[in-house]
């Protein structure tokens, strides 16, 4: 039923707030409103049977038979594309088009509906705020460069200074780092000794604490170590070898159970294969990943190692559950001396597991990423390439 307050459909059709145009299938206009016919400044008369694209700019002629008209054939319709169309006078007018294909039975016809643009308008704002800009960078250049060219020298000096001090202070922490390795491995095989004969409870006690002192301790030499020897310029050393990535890990897994007897760790391995990889080094990644774990993470719930080997790739990944790392924190946890959080660790004391974890990565070409949130817990997932272990198979 007609309702009386509305203008008839052709009113409606001439006067819509948006150009409105049929085609036939090659463009041939068939009818365009008067609104559209305003904005080309044209009569309706004018439009009968040319070509929708040859109203277009050139590249809008490209456009529409690269793109838009074979999409109207092949799914039917386009939305939001975007148009430049050419004035009676010769501007340019962006429209924004959007068309659907009908199939009568007088044949196929195209029902457009074109939108004015405002972007034209915002884009020629941007260039005249930009343009401002650059004007007042440009007066500030002048003044800026005596100031910044005597800032460089001072920074230049001050660097060449800083790197002197921290190449003198790197190398005398890995010479008292050597040194002491000697006399803490003679306090391990005397603990080791005297923990053969019958013992009283205290004097076992003593001893196992003796004997866990000494391993920590030497942990923490080996990091301070393999920091030195990467911030003095010559890496962390790998000997890379045929090894099965199964087993490694699983060998791990269980020196890391007697180590850690109070956390649960399991071992979830997927495809196995052989990879070449530094087999001591590894180990170092995965033991210096569950410490991280066993120090920061809820031992309610267990810490998993996960093993894969895919498309050449050699995967392993260690999850505990816990308190998230701070999104903020990310981007810098692996440098040395970061942690994760206040929290005091029992395990390592010095900052540097997932900085050697990262440095011993890269030696083998690999890569290391995290991801820590509150619903999954926190994942560290080493990527190695193992391709070289093809030449030994």
């Amino acid at each position: 039923m007609d309702n009386p307050g509305l203008p008839d459909a052709d009113l409606l059709f001439e006067q819509a707030p948006c150009g409105l145009v049929v085609t036939r299938e090659d463009g041939t206009i068939l009818r365009s409103n008067q609104t559209f016919c305003n904005w080309l400044d044209l009569d309706p008369a004018q439009l009968l049977q040319r070509r929708f694209q040859d109203l277009l700019t050139v590249g809008g002629r490209i456009f529409h038979q690269t793109h838009w008209a074979p999409l109207m054939k092949m799914q039917g319709s386009v939305a939001e594309v975007k148009l430049d169309l050419l004035h009676r006078q010769g501007h340019v007018i962006t429209m924004l088009l959007n068309g659907v294909r009908r199939e009568r039975e007088a044949g196929v016809y195209y029902e457009l509906a074109l939108f004015g643009t405002v972007e034209r308008d915002r884009y020629e704002r941007e260039l005249l705020a930009a343009r401002r800009r650059a004007e007042e960078l440009l007066s500030e250049k002048t003044a800026a460069e005596a100031a910044l060219q005597q800032a460089k020298a001072e920074l230049a000096a001050a660097y060449r200074n800083a790197e002197r001090r921290a190449a003198v202070a790197e190398q005398m922490v890995a010479i008292a780092s050597h040194d002491l390795k000697n006399p803490l491995t003679a306090i391990k095989m005397a603990t080791q000794l005297l923990e053969r004969g019958e013992r009283r409870e205290k004097e076992r006690r003593l001893l196992g604490n003796i004997s866990h002192c000494s391993e920590r301790a030497q942990r923490m030499i080996a990091d301070l170590l393999d920091f030195a020897s990467a911030r003095i310029g010559q890496g962390i050393a790998i000997r890379r070898r045929p090894i099965d990535l199964q087993k490694t890990v699983d060998q791990s897994v269980g020196e890391l159970r007697v180590a850690f007897a109070h956390a649960r760790i399991r071992h979830l391995a997927r495809h196995c294969g052989v990879v070449e990889a530094d087999p001591d080094r590894l180990q170092q990644m995965i033991g210096n990943l569950v410490a991280n774990s066993v120090a920061y993470g809820d031992l309610q719930h267990p810490i998993t190692l996960s093993s894969d080997l895919v498309d050449g790739v050699a995967i392993i990944a260690v999850h505990n559950h816990g308190p998230t790392i701070p999104e903020a924190l990310i981007p810098k946890l692996f440098e040395p001396m970061t942690r994760a959080s206040e929290h005091t660790d029992a395990v390592r004391s010095v900052g540097l597991g997932l900085f050697i974890v990262r440095e011993i990565t890269q030696a083998h070409g690999g890569a290391i990423t995290v991801v820590s949130t509150a619903a999954t817990g926190t994942t560290f997932t080493l990527r190695l390439p193992a391709r070289m272990a093809e030449q030994h198979r």
